[in-house]
């Protein structure tokens, strides 16, 4: 059998959906298959009372959607019988696939820890095979991680601990940050995996001169081909490299590789393939951040006082921004997508209220009405996605798209 690729993939939210299937049949498809032995480690979930019900809507996942069987490695905490410890053990050894997503981060390492657990992730990396995390896996990826429930759910201080640091042997010192541009605050920021921007800017101070940030948005993968050193980005977000406050952020239509993650890191504001366009007369056209800044102050201020009317205006704002740029403000472009998601749920918040529905859905129509007339497909589709998650369904024709109220 020829030697098989070195993959690592990183899937910010979204693992077992429609939407990241694309992602997870690449990879099948660079291993040869399917089939292909693929496994599941359960650890990062084990201590949920319906980790059996993950277990097995990821093993339906895989066998229906995506035609590979995918056995289980269960790995779950200390108390579980060592026989069943050792089978788990054989089933990373032996797969070429092996898959890992939601749950604590810190709950995952503490049951690695000590273990071979980090020492068979790390063979996939340098033997051959496929390493596919999200969410919480993902999170204990890096140099770095962030005990996320402890800190959310329970109000500790954010903090870091120790990660496998499985991507520091390829020039990527980093701390993965999953759920990047999650909105499921609403009112409050939930951003960079539901730390917000005043956590986030505390723990980077704290971080060493060579670490950085990579930053998986929500139904986003990060593809790394170890081998050829090529980095693909599928999905309806972007990949975003962070260090001391500032981003550089690659789409799927920037295909960077991995040393562009790196020099991304050692200047931010260098851009190696995403630079804006210029403008005929030579200069380039870019956007002041306090642009932005003011119309995500404003957003955030009218949804505190439930004024769906001046949020709506926020976005078309933003819009303006993208259009004045040619859509090259990658900034706006995030923040757009941001606001959509956080106004779309308070829309179906407000779902027996039809008059404040009616119009705010209609703005968000209007909106994704002309990311298609741009070609922006991604944008179009994240807006279909996020209201259809929450219960507001389109339909495209022809003429015009309509919305209704999904039923059930």
């Amino acid at each position: 059998m020829a030697d098989l690729p070195r993959i690592l993939a990183i899937m910010g939210s979204g693992e077992t959906t429609p939407s990241m299937a694309p992602a997870h049949r690449v990879i099948l498809g660079r291993l040869g298959g399917p089939p292909v032995r693929a496994t599941l480690l359960d650890t990062p979930y084990g201590f949920q009372e319906n980790a059996a019900d993950i277990t097995a809507a990821a093993v339906d996942y895989f066998a229906t959607r995506l035609r590979n069987p995918i056995s289980v490695a269960s790995f779950r905490g200390p108390d579980a019988d060592p026989l069943e410890r050792q089978s788990a053990l054989a089933r990373i050894r032996e797969a070429d696939y092996v898959f890992s997503g939601p749950g604590s981060p810190s709950y995952a390492l503490r049951h690695w820890t000590g273990t071979e657990v980090p020492r068979l992730l790390a063979e996939k990396l340098s033997g051959g095979g496929a390493l596919v995390t999200a969410s919480a896996a993902a999170l204990t990826l890096g140099r770095l991680t962030v005990p996320v429930y402890e800190v959310y759910k329970v109000g500790e201080e954010a903090r870091w601990l120790a990660g496998l640091d499985l991507l520091s042997a390829f020039g990527l010192p980093v701390a993965v940050i999953p759920h990047y541009d999650n909105a499921e605050g609403r009112g409050h920021d939930t951003r960079f995996c539901f730390l917000g921007e005043r956590r986030l800017r505390r723990l980077e101070a704290e971080m060493a001169d060579d670490t950085f940030i990579l930053g998986i948005d929500e139904h986003t993968s990060l593809m790394l081909d170890l081998g050829t050193g090529r980095a693909t980005i599928r999905g309806r977000g972007g990949v975003t490299v962070r260090r001391d406050g500032q981003s550089v952020v690659f789409g799927a239509r920037d295909e960077p590789t991995i040393d562009d993650l790196r020099t991304a890191a050692q200047g931010p504001r260098q851009r190696p393939r995403a630079a804006p366009a210029p403008e005929p007369n030579g200069r380039v056209h870019s956007v002041p951040r306090s642009r932005i800044a003011e119309c995500e102050a404003a957003f955030d201020a009218a949804l505190i006082r439930i004024d769906i009317a001046a949020a709506a205006r926020c976005l078309l704002a933003l819009d303006e921004i993208l259009t004045e740029t040619g859509g090259s403000a990658d900034d706006a472009r995030r923040s757009l997508h941001t606001m959509v998601g956080r106004l779309a749920q308070a829309s179906v918040a407000l779902a027996e209220r039809a008059e404040l529905v009616g119009p705010l859905t209609d703005t968000l129509v209007e909106i994704r009405r002309a990311a298609r007339t741009d070609h922006d497909w991604a944008a179009a589709d994240s807006i279909r996605d996020r209201l259809l998650a929450l219960g507001l369904e389109l339909q495209d024709s022809d003429e015009a798209t309509t919305w209704s109220l999904r039923k059930g």
